[in-house]
């Protein structure tokens, strides 16, 4: 099976409403899902990712300043999924609760290892 990179990105805004944080029992019945959706996937799954933190753009003459986007202002999160195919590991990282909605989507992308 390949290795796919899964990336949540931010989509550009709408005039979509994007609510208030969710409810305690809210976040439960999410993380719930998400139990039941590593359940089903554990066999695809090899990385469930996270959410990214600090970092810092090395370059060849260490610029510190410019007008550098921070990754984690595109990429919420990541993980590694194995699949046959690159329908396969979409419809992994789509039936991921929380991954795919109003303002961000998931770029699936394949991984290419030498050998």
């Amino acid at each position: 099976m390949a290795k796919y990179l899964c990336l949540q990105r931010s989509l550009p805004k709408t005039d979509a409403p994007t609510g208030e944080g969710s409810s305690p029992s809210q976040m439960q019945e999410m993380y719930a899902k998400f139990g039941a959706w590593m359940e089903t996937f554990s066999d695809h799954l090899v990385d469930t990712g996270g959410k990214l933190g600090e970092g810092q753009l090395v370059t060849v003459d260490d610029a510190k300043d410019g007008p550098f986007v921070e990754v984690k202002e595109l990429v919420g999160g990541y993980m590694i999924v194995e699949a046959d195919t690159l329908e396969s590991a979409i419809a992994v990282a789509r039936a991921c609760p929380g991954l795919v909605r109003p303002g961000s989507g998931v770029e699936v992308i394949e991984i290419h290892t030498p050998g």
